[in-house]
């Protein structure tokens, strides 16, 4: 078993290197001075089991062929079998036609990780689940449900908790979490005007003087879930706080996360920090290394992923 890490996530992937007791093996990823993409493996992986740690997050198409390179390097190493970890799986927003002549980019980016070699993908969260079904490989599909049940039971404990989903789409996912740690759950109802772009329009459930935990799979501009916050603490609300898989946090979200009500947002180390969540007051990192970790371990002793979450 040999663990790659390319540029994306490297202190993700040293720590999971570390909770497997391997080290990481030596290999290259740089750039040729019109910013192509170069790899060299300096470590001989025929016949080996590798996992290739990589998210596909900014820069997302950069990162994206660092990936793509890296599996190609390692197909053309004979490599027994080479399994991509995509802690964060970019352009998992674009899993369907939303308007006419539009592409279904995360199939695209599917039959690619495909065709450079890989036999297998182990993710978290994905956007929607059934682009597992946009790969001819194994996809194991992880989730970070369990890491926040924890958290929440030792940070919140003794407080009137109700879980929060920030829209429609995501009640699943909250009522999953309200349901193990059986409280209520409530939904926020709102209108979205244009791309990046949202309006809280209803709180649905009763928030008033109680803490409200919101979780989502994804954060990008932070404008629905600052609003929805809002929209809580104006319904009566002690506190908001949040829980989400993935910070992808792009242009000035921490700074929008810092300013709003938001009490605490938890993400998970699936995209490496910037030096703004890092200062930020109220945004935290939980770590997915011993979770990568382990489900690595299954895959390359051929036993069960899924039973990690029964």
């Amino acid at each position: 078993m040999k663990i790659v890490a390319c540029n994306s996530n490297r202190p993700l992937a040293e720590a999971v290197a570390a909770a497997l007791e391997l080290p990481l093996t030596r290999a290259s990823v740089r750039r040729f001075a019109d910013m192509e993409v170069f790899v060299e493996v300096h470590e001989n992986v025929r016949g080996e089991d590798v996992f290739v740690v990589q998210s596909t997050s900014y820069p997302a198409n950069d990162n994206l062929m660092e990936l793509l390179i890296t599996l190609d390097a390692l197909r053309r190493s004979s490599a027994r079998r080479v399994t991509a970890v995509i802690p964060y799986f970019g352009y998992a927003r674009q899993d369907r036609k939303t308007a006419s002549r539009s592409p279904i980019s995360a199939k695209l980016v599917a039959n690619l990780i495909t065709e450079a070699g890989a036999n297998r993908v182990l993710t978290m969260d994905l956007h929607a689940a059934q682009i597992q079904g946009f790969f001819d490989i194994p996809v194991d599909n992880l989730y970070a449900a369990p890491l926040f049940l924890r958290d929440i039971r030792e940070r919140y404990q003794g407080r009137d908790l109700i879980i929060v989903s920030p829209d429609v789409g995501g009640v699943l996912r909250a009522r999953t979490i309200a349901t193990r740690l059986n409280c209520d759950l409530a939904i926020i109802d709102k209108r979205r005007e244009r791309a990046g772009v949202s309006e809280v329009m209803n709180v649905i459930g009763e928030v008033e003087g109680r803490d409200c935990i919101l979780v989502d799979d994804i954060v990008d501009s932070g404008g629905t879930l600052c609003n929805a916050a809002a929209a809580l603490i104006a319904q009566g609300a002690r506190s908001a706080s949040v829980y989400v898989t993935h910070g992808v946090l792009s242009g000035g979200a921490v700074a929008r996360v810092a300013s709003s009500p938001i009490e605490m947002l938890t993400i998970t180390d699936s995209i490496a920090a910037t030096e703004a969540v890092r200062l930020a007051h109220n945004v935290r990192q939980l770590t997915i290394a011993p979770l990568l970790a382990e489900a690595m371990r299954r895959i390359s002793d051929e036993s069960s992923v899924s039973s990690l979450f029964d």
